[in-house]
């Protein structure tokens, strides 16, 4: 069967392409310690050896909008073009072409289904900066076949973050399950603290630090029924308006599983945001067997 060598989950900046490639009097000062932040959280994927990589994120209204918004949805696509174009003028962000595991989709599909997810799926995905910006970050090389599985953090109605855990634990099952001999990693990325074109948007941090320390100690130890004890849709409305990205790090710590703690964790305060880098390895450190 196909072995789970990593789970990694991060947020996910789109200035860093932009902050990190920048020179002269247009590199922004802090540039340089996040870059040395990304390259040691690279290092955790890196050493993990992985064959293929299943992409957790959630499209920023780019293909998906009100007129059809699944709640989950499975790329099978064996290939994905990538960025849009805000994305390009606004971010910097590099047009890429990523390649798809169409076995690997399949399966997720049809086992997902089975284990009562009813599952949307695409053909013809077109992903953006949240499954790009942790191809940058993590595989600058893109050489990694993807599996991508969006989440709905912006259209309500939203699935309660419980399910976004049953899901994240439903998944490692799935990619255990596999008939494969393949190394798969899960790499998700969301939300701390966020707020976006509200009043708090461009504070010296996250709109709500408070939050902030919380969750990374929820996702650091690994304490899902804590979290899930106290994040709901209705509270995630008060750390900023688009918070509910959070979610996505409850999936992943859903298939981290409860109780385990994180192998890797990282933080660094922007000027809006709180960025975190966290890594699981199932099989021991290395994604050798323990």
């Amino acid at each position: 069967m196909a072995e789970l060598v990593a789970v990694i989950a991060s947020t996910h900046h789109p200035f860093y392409y932009r902050a990190s490639t920048a020179t002269g009097a247009d590199r922004p000062p802090f540039a340089d310690e996040w870059v040395r932040k990304i390259e040691a959280f690279r290092a955790t994927l890196t050493r993990a050896r992985p064959d293929v990589l299943v992409m957790v994120g959630s499209d920023h209204f780019h293909q998906l909008w009100l007129d059809n918004m699944p709640q989950f949805l499975v790329g099978k696509a064996p290939f994905y073009d990538a960025n849009f174009y805000n994305e390009e003028r606004e971010f910097g962000l590099p047009k890429m072409l990523l390649k798809g595991h169409e076995e690997l989709s399949a399966h997720v599909l049809r086992a997902g289904l089975d284990a009562g997810f009813d599952l949307a799926f695409s053909n013809e995905l077109r992903i953006d900066h949240s499954i790009t910006c942790p191809i940058i970050t993590l595989r600058p090389e893109a050489d990694l076949p993807i599996v991508p599985v969006y989440t709905n953090i912006f259209a309500p109605p939203l699935p309660q973050p419980k399910r976004f855990v049953q899901l994240g634990a439903a998944l490692r099952e799935i990619i255990e399950s596999w008939p494969s001999d393949q190394r798969v990693a899960v790499i998700g990325t969301g939300h701390l603290s966020l707020e976006l074109g509200g009043p708090r948007q461009f504070g010296p941090h996250g709109p709500d630090p408070d939050f902030d320390r919380r969750a990374v100690a929820w996702i650091a130890g690994g304490d899902i029924e804590e979290c899930l004890a106290e994040v709901s849709l209705e509270s995630l409305h008060a750390p900023g308006n688009a918070t509910h990205g959070f979610m996505d790090f409850m999936l992943m710590m859903g298939v981290a599983g409860e109780g385990r703690k994180a192998d890797y964790v990282d933080t660094l305060d922007l000027f809006h945001t709180m960025e975190a880098y966290f890594a699981w390895y199932p099989g021991g450190q290395n994604g050798e067997p323990a």
